[in-house]
């Protein structure tokens, strides 16, 4: 049973940086699939990442804030807040 709210996502491989901690924290990404709502990331661990976070690619062309929804081994998958 398909449970998220857009099943369809665009698939991409566009590198990214989640920010947190007031902009002094970051951690690289790859951002894997989006859609207008939420995006599917790839790091090197789930550890140390906060539940709320913003998430900027590195050509400026995405930047969103986000709620994580799911966690698992070094993926995370996001919603985004704005």
């Amino acid at each position: 049973m398909e449970r998220r709210k857009e099943p369809l996502r665009r698939r991409m491989l566009k590198g990214g940086k989640i920010v947190f901690n007031n902009r002094n924290s970051t951690i690289g990404c790859v951002v894997r699939n989006m859609t207008d709502s939420g995006a599917r990331l790839e790091v090197p661990s789930t550890t140390g990442i906060p539940d709320e976070f913003s998430l900027e690619s590195e050509d400026g062309t995405i930047r969103h804030g986000c709620v994580v929804k799911w966690r698992k081994d070094n993926v995370l998958g996001v919603e985004f807040t704005d």
